[in-house]
């Protein structure tokens, strides 16, 4: 079989994807950009932008479009880029292309659980791939727009091992774009999850006007949360403090270019949820992850109020008001 001539293909080319394959181009990695919507690889091949999720910016000469999926997974090493829901289903399908006859990493930058079996997407992973393949997650404080424009961002990269999580590192660092490596796999991964749920309840604070008081409050109690049940599921306390974590929280708590926050604002104004995801356009991981981690909280009795009420607004219909006069009047306790 004859070698790809793409070091790294990214699959899936939303926002994100487009991002993280404009940023390997930065780093001279020639990058395969797959979409699966019909017309899409096309458009941009022929644009030379996405101009259905990041219009205006230009794709780098080394980013090439296509809707090949065979051709992308013949690449070199994959950067995952697809919704909670559909890593399986991607995972599967490549598990069946791959070719054997080397060491290949695998990298995703989706931040939440799969439906339904509430696993972190490593553990997905390894049911899938087993040792077929090396795993690794990209997270942290960074918005794909300001990313593809190549302003100043900050980055992780998380892999069982240094050695894997450096290597990786190197297709993302750029001049603009500073990348730290981490071991904390399960750590990186939650962080980025658990998040998603907190700028839900900032949104939906600040949807509602209770102004940024109640705004710190909730970032500040939501890490709390974050730290308790990242612990629980065997992250490390330290993970929740860096970029992953608290950086990540501050930054989808307080920025409108948050899907997550802007569906709470959504919300906080009166909008139901199918009409601030339309309005959106694009995925939210945050409404599936509150599900699961109530489920998850629940079953290891670890303490989420911020995350429950979340849950209990979009999946029990309780009026936004109600759930934050359900916080307030919580039993006073020692912070902590």
């Amino acid at each position: 079989m004859s070698a790809s001539p793409y070091r790294v293909a990214v699959i899936g080319a939303g926002s994100w994807g487009t991002a993280l394959a404009l940023l390997a181009g930065r780093c001279e990695q020639q990058t395969l950009l797959w979409s699966g919507e019909p017309g899409h690889a096309q458009a941009m091949a022929q644009s030379r932008s996405n101009e259905a999720y990041l219009p205006g910016i230009p794709l780098d000469e080394r980013v090439t479009p296509s809707d090949d999926f065979t051709q992308a997974a013949k690449a070199a090493h994959l950067v995952l880029a697809v919704p909670s829901h559909a890593f399986r289903e991607v995972l599967t399908r490549l598990k069946a292309q791959l070719p054997g006859d080397q060491r290949r990493y695998i990298c995703w930058g989706a931040k939440g659980f799969e439906p339904e079996t509430s696993l972190l997407l490593s553990d997905v992973f390894q049911e899938v791939m087993g040792g077929d393949a090396v795993p690794a997650v990209v997270s942290g404080p960074s918005f794909a727009g300001e990313v593809a424009r190549g302003l100043p961002s900050a980055l992780t990269v998380a892999a069982e091992y240094h050695d894997d999580a450096a290597a990786i590192a190197a297709w993302f660092r750029d001049q603009r774009t500073r990348v730290y490596t981490s071991t904390d796999l399960r750590g990186v991964q939650l962080g980025g999850a658990i998040k998603n749920v907190m700028a839900i309840a900032a949104g939906i604070s600040d949807g509602l006007g209770f102004g940024a008081n109640a705004r710190a409050a909730l970032i500040t109690r939501g890490l709390a949360e974050l730290a308790r049940l990242g612990q629980a599921l065997g992250g490390r306390a330290d993970t929740f403090m860096g970029l992953t974590g608290l950086g990540d929280l501050i930054l989808t708590c307080t920025d409108d270019q948050s899907r997550n926050r802007r569906v709470g604002l959504a919300i906080g104004r009166g909008e139901n949820l199918s009409q601030a995801l339309k309005a959106i356009g694009q995925e939210a991981e945050g409404i599936n992850t509150a599900r699961e981690l109530y489920r998850k909280s629940k079953a290891l009795d670890v303490e989420m109020p911020i995350s429950e009420q979340v849950y209990r607004i979009i999946f029990e219909g309780l009026n936004p008001e109600h759930a934050v006069t359900a916080l307030l009047s919580r039993e006073a306790r020692a912070e902590g």
